[in-house]
């Protein structure tokens, strides 16, 4: 279900982001104001970059999301101070705790989390010999190395 969610925000991302873009052109006279004219198979053309929009929704959150693991010695429980610190510097706030015993971080700033629609979460889960990340890939490698420089001293 998180997956078609996801889908479906980029898809209307994309989709208000087309229909900024043509409405500006065809406001300051670029562009012609009737479809038919603005594009060279009129509706057929909308249609076609509306399909294009959709499998790109349905592809991007594949791509756009993962796991990474981060390897730690001791016990996570005294290893979530440090991991709070980190991620902290980072931008992130420590939101509800996640079923498995992990925590969830999302953004402070609202702007950040409005440019990322409200899917800016990080999960952390304590597994054997460290923790498993899981967000949004961009975000997430940033993430992990605060959190190794962190709590690993490598000397």
């Amino acid at each position: 279900m998180t997956y078609i969610r996801r889908a479906f925000k980029y898809f209307i991302q994309l989709t208000l982001l087309f229909v900024v873009i043509v409405g500006v052109l065809m406001l300051i006279g670029y562009v012609p104001k009737d479809i038919a004219v603005a594009f060279r198979n009129g509706w057929d053309s909308i249609f076609l970059i509306l399909g294009i929009f959709a499998f790109m929704s349905l592809v991007y959150p594949f791509f756009g999301y993962g796991k990474r693991n981060i390897h730690a010695k001791g016990d996570p429980a005294t290893l979530w101070p440090q991991i709070d610190e980190a991620l902290s510097l980072r931008g992130y706030v420590r939101g509800e705790d996640a079923p498995d015993g992990g925590h969830r971080y999302h953004l402070r700033s609202a702007v950040n989390r409005a440019a990322r629609l409200w899917e800016d979460t990080l999960t952390l889960t304590p597994q054997l010999g460290g923790f498993q990340a899981e967000g949004l890939v961009r975000d997430l490698a940033r993430a992990v190395m605060a959190i190794d420089h962190k709590i690993n001293r490598y000397e």
